[in-house]
Protein backbone atom coordinates (compact mmCIF):
# COMPACT_ATOMS: atom_id res chain seq x y z
CA UNK A 1 0.00 0.00 0.00
CA UNK A 2 1.27 3.49 -0.87
CA UNK A 3 -1.10 5.21 1.56
CA UNK A 4 0.54 6.41 4.78
CA UNK A 5 4.05 5.65 3.54
CA UNK A 6 6.62 8.23 4.58
CA UNK A 7 8.82 9.71 1.84
CA UNK A 8 11.74 12.13 2.02
CA UNK A 9 12.22 14.23 -1.13
CA UNK A 10 15.68 15.84 -1.39
CA UNK A 11 15.45 18.33 -4.27
CA UNK A 12 16.74 21.92 -4.52
CA UNK A 13 14.35 22.98 -7.30
CA UNK A 14 11.29 24.25 -5.42
CA UNK A 15 8.99 23.88 -8.44
CA UNK A 16 9.92 20.21 -8.89
CA UNK A 17 9.78 19.34 -5.18
CA UNK A 18 6.43 21.12 -4.80
CA UNK A 19 4.94 19.24 -7.74
CA UNK A 20 6.27 15.90 -6.49
CA UNK A 21 4.99 16.63 -2.98
CA UNK A 22 1.52 17.52 -4.28
CA UNK A 23 1.11 14.29 -6.27
CA UNK A 24 2.55 12.02 -3.58
CA UNK A 25 0.29 13.59 -0.95
CA UNK A 26 -2.66 13.06 -3.31
CA UNK A 27 -1.63 9.39 -3.39
CA UNK A 28 -1.82 9.26 0.42
CA UNK A 29 1.86 9.54 1.33
CA UNK A 30 3.44 11.61 4.08
CA UNK A 31 6.06 13.81 2.41
CA UNK A 32 9.03 15.62 3.93
CA UNK A 33 11.07 18.04 1.82
CA UNK A 34 14.76 18.94 2.05
CA UNK A 35 16.21 21.62 -0.23
CA UNK A 36 19.92 20.88 0.07
CA UNK A 37 22.21 17.91 0.53
CA UNK A 38 23.27 18.52 4.12
CA UNK A 39 19.68 18.88 5.36
CA UNK A 40 18.58 15.86 3.33
CA UNK A 41 21.36 13.66 4.68
CA UNK A 42 20.66 14.72 8.27
CA UNK A 43 16.96 13.95 7.99
CA UNK A 44 17.50 10.69 6.11
CA UNK A 45 19.92 9.41 8.76
CA UNK A 46 18.03 10.76 11.77
CA UNK A 47 14.41 9.96 10.91
CA UNK A 48 12.46 6.92 9.71
CA UNK A 49 11.35 6.96 6.07
CA UNK A 50 10.00 4.28 3.75
CA UNK A 51 11.64 5.84 0.67
CA UNK A 52 14.08 8.60 -0.24
CA UNK A 53 13.67 10.44 -3.56
CA UNK A 54 17.05 11.99 -4.16
CA UNK A 55 18.26 14.54 -6.71
CA UNK A 56 21.81 13.83 -7.87
CA UNK A 57 22.76 17.53 -8.27
CA UNK A 58 22.39 19.26 -4.91
CA UNK A 59 24.07 22.21 -3.19
CA UNK A 60 26.49 21.17 -0.47
CA UNK A 61 26.48 17.38 -0.24
CA UNK A 62 25.58 15.86 -3.61
CA UNK A 63 23.14 13.03 -4.17
CA UNK A 64 25.81 10.43 -4.87
CA UNK A 65 27.46 11.05 -1.49
CA UNK A 66 24.10 10.94 0.27
CA UNK A 67 23.34 7.65 -1.48
CA UNK A 68 26.71 6.23 -0.44
CA UNK A 69 26.16 7.22 3.20
CA UNK A 70 22.65 5.82 3.30
CA UNK A 71 23.78 2.55 1.77
CA UNK A 72 26.43 2.29 4.48
CA UNK A 73 24.14 3.11 7.40
CA UNK A 74 20.63 2.17 6.19
CA UNK A 75 21.17 -0.50 3.52
CA UNK A 76 17.51 -1.54 3.31
CA UNK A 77 16.11 1.98 2.74
CA UNK A 78 14.90 2.27 -0.89
CA UNK A 79 16.36 5.17 -2.90
CA UNK A 80 14.89 6.57 -6.11
CA UNK A 81 17.38 8.92 -7.75
CA UNK A 82 16.53 11.90 -9.95
CA UNK A 83 19.13 13.23 -12.35
CA UNK A 84 19.29 15.94 -14.98
CA UNK A 85 22.32 14.23 -16.46
CA UNK A 86 21.52 12.34 -19.62
CA UNK A 87 24.57 10.17 -20.20
CA UNK A 88 24.40 6.47 -19.55
CA UNK A 89 27.57 6.65 -17.42
CA UNK A 90 25.98 9.10 -14.97
CA UNK A 91 22.85 6.97 -14.62
CA UNK A 92 24.88 3.82 -14.02
CA UNK A 93 27.05 5.63 -11.47
CA UNK A 94 23.98 6.41 -9.38
CA UNK A 95 22.93 2.76 -9.46
CA UNK A 96 26.42 1.60 -8.59
CA UNK A 97 26.36 3.88 -5.54
CA UNK A 98 23.31 1.92 -4.41
CA UNK A 99 20.21 3.63 -5.80
CA UNK A 100 17.35 1.19 -6.35
CA UNK A 101 15.93 3.06 -9.32
CA UNK A 102 16.30 6.33 -11.21
CA UNK A 103 14.44 8.80 -13.39
CA UNK A 104 16.06 11.28 -15.77
CA UNK A 105 14.81 14.88 -15.83
CA UNK A 106 12.57 16.04 -17.30
CA UNK A 107 10.30 13.26 -16.11
CA UNK A 108 6.57 12.66 -15.98
CA UNK A 109 5.16 13.04 -12.46
CA UNK A 110 2.75 10.23 -13.33
CA UNK A 111 5.76 8.02 -14.10
CA UNK A 112 7.37 9.01 -10.80
CA UNK A 113 4.25 8.09 -8.84
CA UNK A 114 4.06 4.79 -10.75
CA UNK A 115 7.66 4.01 -9.78
CA UNK A 116 6.95 4.85 -6.14
CA UNK A 117 3.89 2.61 -6.15
CA UNK A 118 5.94 -0.20 -7.68
CA UNK A 119 8.59 0.10 -4.95
CA UNK A 120 5.94 -0.06 -2.23
CA UNK A 121 4.14 -2.98 -3.88
CA UNK A 122 7.39 -4.95 -3.80
CA UNK A 123 7.95 -3.99 -0.16
CA UNK A 124 4.45 -5.14 0.77
CA UNK A 125 4.89 -8.40 -1.15
CA UNK A 126 8.11 -9.31 0.60
CA UNK A 127 6.78 -8.16 3.99
CA UNK A 128 3.87 -10.60 3.62
CA UNK A 129 6.33 -13.54 3.29
CA UNK A 130 4.35 -15.69 0.85
CA UNK A 131 7.54 -17.66 0.11
CA UNK A 132 9.51 -20.01 2.40
CA UNK A 133 11.29 -18.13 5.19
CA UNK A 134 14.65 -19.70 4.34
CA UNK A 135 16.17 -20.84 1.08
CA UNK A 136 19.23 -23.09 1.00
CA UNK A 137 21.08 -23.00 -2.32
CA UNK A 138 24.41 -24.79 -2.17
CA UNK A 139 26.70 -22.71 0.08
CA UNK A 140 24.14 -19.87 0.16
CA UNK A 141 21.42 -19.36 2.79
CA UNK A 142 18.76 -16.71 2.21
CA UNK A 143 16.67 -15.76 5.27
CA UNK A 144 13.55 -13.92 4.10
CA UNK A 145 12.44 -12.92 7.61
CA UNK A 146 15.76 -11.35 8.54
CA UNK A 147 16.48 -10.32 4.93
CA UNK A 148 19.93 -11.78 5.40
CA UNK A 149 22.22 -13.70 3.08
CA UNK A 150 25.02 -16.01 4.18
CA UNK A 151 27.59 -17.69 1.95
CA UNK A 152 29.47 -20.48 3.68
CA UNK A 153 28.31 -18.96 6.95
CA UNK A 154 29.62 -15.47 6.17
CA UNK A 155 27.12 -12.59 5.94
CA UNK A 156 26.78 -10.59 2.72
CA UNK A 157 25.56 -6.98 2.98
CA UNK A 158 22.92 -6.28 0.33
CA UNK A 159 20.64 -3.36 -0.38
CA UNK A 160 16.90 -3.93 -0.32
CA UNK A 161 16.69 -4.21 -4.10
CA UNK A 162 19.75 -6.44 -4.35
CA UNK A 163 18.18 -8.78 -1.80
CA UNK A 164 14.86 -8.84 -3.68
CA UNK A 165 16.63 -9.59 -6.96
CA UNK A 166 18.73 -12.39 -5.49
CA UNK A 167 15.76 -13.94 -3.69
CA UNK A 168 13.74 -13.88 -6.91
CA UNK A 169 16.49 -15.73 -8.76
CA UNK A 170 16.98 -18.23 -5.93
CA UNK A 171 13.25 -19.06 -5.78
CA UNK A 172 13.38 -20.10 -9.46
CA UNK A 173 16.62 -22.06 -9.95
CA UNK A 174 17.32 -22.90 -13.58
CA UNK A 175 14.73 -20.48 -14.98
CA UNK A 176 16.01 -17.87 -17.44
CA UNK A 177 14.74 -14.30 -16.98
CA UNK A 178 15.04 -11.51 -19.53
CA UNK A 179 15.86 -8.01 -18.31
CA UNK A 180 12.31 -6.87 -18.97
CA UNK A 181 10.91 -9.80 -17.00
CA UNK A 182 13.16 -8.89 -14.07
CA UNK A 183 12.08 -5.26 -14.27
CA UNK A 184 8.46 -6.39 -14.13
CA UNK A 185 8.92 -9.04 -11.42
CA UNK A 186 11.36 -7.26 -9.09
CA UNK A 187 10.94 -3.56 -9.82
CA UNK A 188 7.25 -3.80 -10.59
CA UNK A 189 7.27 -2.22 -14.04
CA UNK A 190 8.57 -2.74 -17.56
CA UNK A 191 9.90 0.38 -19.20
CA UNK A 192 11.99 0.49 -22.34
CA UNK A 193 15.38 2.07 -21.80
CA UNK A 194 15.77 1.02 -18.16
CA UNK A 195 17.35 -2.39 -18.77
CA UNK A 196 20.64 -0.96 -17.47
CA UNK A 197 18.99 -0.86 -14.04
CA UNK A 198 19.01 -4.67 -14.13
CA UNK A 199 22.54 -4.91 -15.54
CA UNK A 200 23.96 -2.65 -12.85
CA UNK A 201 22.25 -4.47 -9.99
CA UNK A 202 23.46 -7.82 -11.28
CA UNK A 203 27.02 -6.50 -11.56
CA UNK A 204 26.81 -5.22 -7.98
CA UNK A 205 25.39 -8.53 -6.77
CA UNK A 206 28.18 -10.46 -8.45
CA UNK A 207 30.74 -8.17 -6.86
CA UNK A 208 29.34 -9.03 -3.43
CA UNK A 209 28.53 -12.73 -3.93
CA UNK A 210 31.34 -14.05 -6.08
CA UNK A 211 34.97 -14.82 -5.38
CA UNK A 212 35.59 -14.03 -9.05
CA UNK A 213 32.76 -11.92 -10.57
CA UNK A 214 34.07 -12.70 -14.08
CA UNK A 215 33.36 -16.41 -13.41
CA UNK A 216 30.04 -16.26 -11.50
CA UNK A 217 28.63 -19.24 -9.61
CA UNK A 218 25.25 -17.84 -8.59
CA UNK A 219 23.90 -15.48 -11.27
CA UNK A 220 24.67 -16.90 -14.68
CA UNK A 221 24.44 -15.11 -18.02
CA UNK A 222 22.46 -16.78 -20.78
CA UNK A 223 23.88 -14.98 -23.79
CA UNK A 224 21.31 -13.24 -25.95
CA UNK A 225 18.51 -13.96 -23.47
CA UNK A 226 19.12 -12.90 -19.87
CA UNK A 227 20.16 -14.42 -16.55
CA UNK A 228 19.43 -17.42 -14.37
CA UNK A 229 20.26 -18.96 -10.98
CA UNK A 230 21.95 -22.40 -11.12
CA UNK A 231 20.14 -25.60 -10.27
CA UNK A 232 20.91 -27.63 -7.15
CA UNK A 233 22.92 -30.07 -9.27
CA UNK A 234 25.02 -27.25 -10.73
CA UNK A 235 25.77 -25.90 -7.26
CA UNK A 236 26.82 -29.36 -6.16
CA UNK A 237 24.50 -29.56 -3.18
Amino acid sequence: MISERSILVVEDDADISGLVELHLRDAGCRVTLAADGAAGLERALGEAFDLVILDIMLPGVDGLEICRRLRSEKPELPILMLTARSTELDRVLGLEMGADDYLTKPFSVRELVARVKAIFRRMALFDSHPEPDKLLRGPMEIDADARRVLIEGEPVDLTAREFDLLAHFARHPGRVFTRNQLLDDVWGYTHSGYEHTVNTHINRLRGKLENDPSQPRFILTVWGVGYRFPTTEELGA
